[in-house]
């Protein structure tokens, strides 16, 4: 092991204890507490990061994965996936800072913004952070001046009109312009040694790919004939981060690898790359929420009434947590969390319509209507799953509080893989492999047959 990750940044989940067992203790010490008491609580399992790492190897053997750091820069994660070997992806000063500052080399950062700020262009240079991504002139401008030894990247335009998140609204230089900034990367003498893209996040077609795969060879092509030496090939982002997702990464990596074959075979000299956020880490994640308030609403409907012979109603519960913190994805990604009670129900309790809203005064700050749920209490606790992309760090300002806390958890089983101790030897490389189960979330329930350890040595 490289030492990046140790046995006490992270609760050892032993055989038989679940994510769900640790989540039902925490809550109940939060509710115990009489002091520092809290509203909103992490669980991350690092065992099904580790999972996740080994799913990817299996399914994109060729493709070595970098870490999206502004997806979630948790500690934990970060350590984790440094021990595993990943590279990161870094968008600004302070994502480089945190990564080197946990003892990753300048070797496996590629500092991906193509829109970066001159200071921290020069921060990358003192630091040694040399691969830069750019997609216009005035970016490539910025760096001759700032960090002229700097290997570049050209990020092109996708066709991402289908995905959840269209980044090539922002970013990515269309094919036409792509010989012009090439053209005057040669004239500045800076190199360009390769080629980035990024589908956008969610995309449902995993053809898009294919089609990003053959425009980059087209690029790499008007490269050679100007006299750039390009050896690298960065796939981006968009794998889906949930199980039973609409595309599954097997689809995603068939296609992939069959694009690769065809455009940039095997032997050919150039180092594919992948920039996954949401894959790693959104199911790792879970959260527990407390009701802090609550109303109930009488429906003046006439001649309405419920089955007890009650007056129908609504059920408003208030959360210390919304669409401005750890619930974004609202916003953002068009989600209706579903919560899950943490206390089961009884089967004959009656369920009444209900809604969950966040601290902010305003009519935005609604995390799910038209739910149906028992009656709830103040201090009662509220678990979303699926909750690791893009909300740690995020925590809501709302509440004059720090981000919400994160316990870490792994089973021994996980921690075992990740120490090299249950990865098949090369004798058994023609076997099934070794089948063990990697995370301690009860949602996982399947098992993994695991490949062999894969550790990038550097980008460069």
């Amino acid at each position: 092991m490289a030492g990046y990750l140790s046995e006490s940044d992270f609760v050892m989940v032993e055989e038989g204890f679940s994510t769900r067992d640790l989540l039902e203790e925490l809550t109940l010490g939060a509710s115990q507490a009489t002091t520092d008491k809290v509203a909103a609580f992490f669980v991350a399992d690092l065992g099904a990061v580790v999972r996740k790492h080994f799913c990817f190897l299996k399914c994109l053997p060729r493709v070595r994965p970098f870490y999206a750091v502004k997806c979630n820069s948790s500690l934990g994660v970060l350590k984790v996936l440094a021990e595993l070997g990943l590279g990161f992806s870094c968008a600004n000063k302070a994502e480089m800072e945190l990564v080197q500052r946990i003892g990753v080399p300048a070797s496996k950062i590629i500092y991906t913004s193509p829109c970066k700020q001159i200071a921290q262009i020069r921060y990358a240079a003192e630091h040694g952070v040399q691969l830069l991504s750019f997609d216009n002139e005035m970016e490539l401008a910025k760096v001759v001046r700032s960090h002229p030894s700097a290997k570049m990247v050209l990020c092109i335009a996708t066709d991402d009109s289908r995905s959840l998140s269209c980044l090539s609204l922002k970013f990515g230089a269309p094919l036409k312009s792509c010989r012009h900034l090439l053209e005057n990367a040669k004239k500045s003498h800076m190199e360009v040694v390769g080629v980035s893209f990024h589908v956008g996040s969610g995309c449902p077609d995993p053809q898009a790919y294919a089609q990003s795969i053959a425009d980059a060879r087209l690029v790499f092509q008007m490269g050679a004939e100007l006299g750039h030496t390009m050896h690298i090939l960065d796939l981006g982002g968009g794998f889906p981060g949930i199980e039973g997702a609409k595309v599954r990464l097997e689809e995603i990596g068939s296609v992939i690898n069959s694009a690769l074959d065809l455009y940039f075979p095997e032997g050919c000299g150039v180092d594919i790359l992948a920039e996954l956020g949401r894959y790693y880490v959104t199911s790792a994640f879970t959260v527990a929420v407390s009701i802090i308030a609550k109303k109930e609403i009488l429906l003046d409907q006439p001649g309405r009434e419920e089955e007890n012979g009650s007056t129908p109603k609504t059920v408003v519960y208030h959360l210390d947590e919304g669409v401005y913190g750890i619930f974004n994805s609202v916003l953002f990604d068009n989600i209706c969390p579903t919560p899950i009670l943490q206390k089961k129900p009884a089967a004959e309790q009656p369920l009444y319509s209900s809604s969950l809203w966040g601290p902010a005064a305003d009519s935005h700050d609604c995390v799910a209507e038209g739910l149906w749920l028992p009656q709830l209490h103040v201090g009662d606790w509220l678990v979303f799953d699926n909750m690791g992309a893009y909300t740690v760090g995020t925590g809501s300002l709302l509440r004059g509080t720090q981000a919400c806390r994160i316990t870490y958890a792994m089973s021994r089983v996980a921690w075992e893989a990740l120490r090299g101790q249950l990865l098949p030897t090369e004798e058994d490389q023609d076997a099934e492999g070794v089948c063990k189960p990697l995370s301690c979330g009860w949602e996982i329930t399947d098992t993994l047959c695991v490949g062999p350890a894969f550790t990038p040595a550097s980008i460069m």
